[in-house]
């Protein structure tokens, strides 16, 4: 093959001229020889006749197959100006002056036909030119880009449209809807600007003591040519927020049209995670969205703070001193003490995690492990009561009979797999259905949505329920054993005391967590108060109801003091010699 060059031959018209004449007859040959390879970059040969260019570029003159040497073939890209971009930036100049004009805003009826009428207005655009797959248009105030499919899902299962600071993640076969006859379209548009006509004040559902504020743009996200607005799988919506706040509860809402206008509603909407910046909710719905958030009064009073704090440090000085008393008092060590023992070890690595790590939310992960383990020792405290309230009945029903036997094996065998396997199996279920739920933005612990909460409140009810249920059948029994004339001394001290403990613990136990889920209306502050109060010193009251008073510590901690005189005695006496006598106390 010989080849031709034409460099350094500026000087000369003649033998440039022949240059060029002799480089297209060798092309001309090589073509007459079946080949392609005079096809330019980024194109290639078909039928060894002609080129066409490669998928995603055009030919500079308009044909799809050509044999002209010096075509070239540019790149489709969405900032490339053609005229169906050209007609979508119209669009966008024509959505403009509808979101400026103060006159048609003012009426807060007519947002729902606005938000309507810019969904149609886009979709019908980028179905008129199906060619044009991928366009992104944006301005100072609104932000658009729109997808439209033409394979029926062949090539991409979920499309990912982001318009400046928000995105958007839908499966194509909720595009397609079906449509296999024709193009099919999504839209994803963003305003910058709505945000303060349709404000935090729409928002119907929020509680009196909250400040709700409009945390992000407005965005809609439609598909077209049918408008079907339910999802097989539900769209995942990113946000950026407009202002960082921690410690905020995030709620997701879209735009719900009435016949007054519309409000923001939380229906089909679901929070997935969130962060200080960015916020990601799911809807099994199309229509316009955007995020709020609530700042909760109670949330910022440092009085409240400060009880925790010292009450929850009292209460852990108090849970060690009982659990030391447990294991080191052997006059009082029997089935209950043990149970005793268990509920006061959870309560205190409960307490202990709750102080240090209950706003650890830096690492998305061990804020979601810190949350399930406090889940886990809470579940178990509970069970432990639980476990406590059914042995205080056993208790009462054999209390005439001196062998306790029965009983004790009983709970031998029931307790340890219970007390701590049953919580063990709510929290792995709990984990494994909704993992994402464990840890919010501001607190390690469960997320309020999608009623997760029920994963703690559910078995926290039903221990006090059915714990009331045993203290009540206690009540009954003691009725009946203290109105019999033959019942001896000690076992009336003993109803006597069983009945103090029984109260004490349907006090601590059951009326601190009623009084945490009372927290609503009118009265929640002063039912955060009450409960921070009782629940923190829980420690406290265990200490002083199981320990304190009774006769059995008393005893033991008089002889320990009593042991501990008896041996300075015994140093100081011996510091002055066998002989010597420590001098009388007058």
């Amino acid at each position: 093959m010989v080849r031709i060059t034409c460099t350094g031959m500026r000087g000369s018209s003649l033998l440039a001229g022949l240059c060029f004449l002799l480089s297209l007859a060798g092309v001309v040959a090589q073509k007459t020889k079946g080949t392609c390879t005079h096809c330019p970059q980024n194109a290639f040969c078909v039928n060894n006749t002609h080129c066409t260019c490669n998928h995603g570029y055009n030919s500079e003159s308009g044909e799809k197959y050509f044999n002209y040497p010096f075509e070239i073939c540019e790149e489709i890209t969405p900032s490339k100006t053609t005229n169906s971009t050209k007609e979508m930036q119209q669009v966008i100049k024509n959505i403009e002056s509808l979101l400026t004009n103060k006159t048609v805003l003012e009426e807060k009826r007519n947002i729902t036909t606005i938000l309507q009428k810019v969904e149609s207005d886009v979709l019908k655009t980028a179905l008129e030119t199906p060619d044009q797959k991928i366009q992104k248009v944006q301005s100072s105030t609104v932000a658009v880009e729109t997808r439209v499919v033409t394979d029926n899902c062949s090539k991409e299962a979920i499309f990912s449209l982001n318009t400046k600071v928000n995105s958007m993640k839908i499966n194509c076969n909720d595009v397609i809807q079906g449509n296999t006859q024709g193009p099919s379209a999504v839209a994803f548009i963003s305003y910058s600007s709505l945000g303060h006509i349709i404000d935090a004040t729409f928002f119907e559902e929020m509680n009196e003591e909250d400040q709700v504020y409009l945390n992000s743009q407005v965005v809609s996200a439609t598909i077209g040519p049918e408008k079907n607005t339910s999802l097989s799988q539900p769209v995942t919506l990113n946000f950026q927020h407009i202002k960082v706040k921690s410690r905020v509860k995030k709620i997701c809402v879209y735009w719900k049209g009435t016949k007054e206008g519309g409000h923001w509603s939380k229906d089909g909407c679901a929070l997935i995670d969130t962060n200080k910046t960015h916020t990601i909710c799911s809807s099994t719905h199309l229509s316009s969205f955007a995020v709020l958030m609530a700042l909760h009064g109670q949330e910022e009073d440092p009085a409240l703070t400060v009880i925790t704090y010292v009450g929850l440090s009292l209460s852990l000085l108090c849970l060690l001193l009982a659990a030391l008393t447990f294991l080191l008092c052997k006059a009082i060590q029997n089935i209950s003490t043990s149970l005793h023992l268990q509920l006061s070890l959870c309560l205190f690595l409960a307490h202990l995690l709750f102080l240090t790590a209950f706003d650890r939310t830096e690492n998305k992960v061990l804020c979601a492990i810190i949350a399930g383990a406090l889940h886990y020792l809470y579940l178990a405290s509970f069970t432990w009561m639980l476990l406590e309230g059914l042995h205080l009945f056993l208790t009462a029903r054999n209390l005439a009979v001196v062998n306790y036997s029965s009983v004790n094996k009983f709970m031998k065998w029931l307790m340890f797999p219970v007390g701590y396997g049953v919580p063990a199996v709510i929290v792995a279920i709990s984990a494994a259905s909704r993992p994402h739920l464990y840890g919010t933005a501001d607190r390690c612990w469960l997320h309020l949505d999608q009623k997760f909460i029920w994963a703690f409140l559910g078995p926290v009810c039903a221990v006090i329920c059915v714990n009331s249920v045993f203290f009540l059948m206690v009540f009954w029994i003691l009725k009946r054993k203290l109105s019999s004339l033959n019942s001896e001394v000690s076992t009336i001290r003993n109803i006597k005391m069983l009945t103090l403990k029984a109260t004490a613990q349907l006090f601590i136990l059951g009326c601190t967590w009623c009084l945490g889920m009372l927290q609503v209306g009118p009265a929640a502050q002063v039912m955060a108060y009450l409960f921070t109060i009782i629940n923190s010193l829980q420690g406290v009251f265990i200490f002083l109801v199981y320990c304190l008073l009774s006769q059995q510590v008393q005893k033991w901690f008089g002889e320990i003091i009593k042991s501990k005189s008896e041996s300075e005695a015994y140093t100081l006496s011996s510091r002055f010699g066998p002989d010597s006598k420590p001098s009388e106390v007058k």
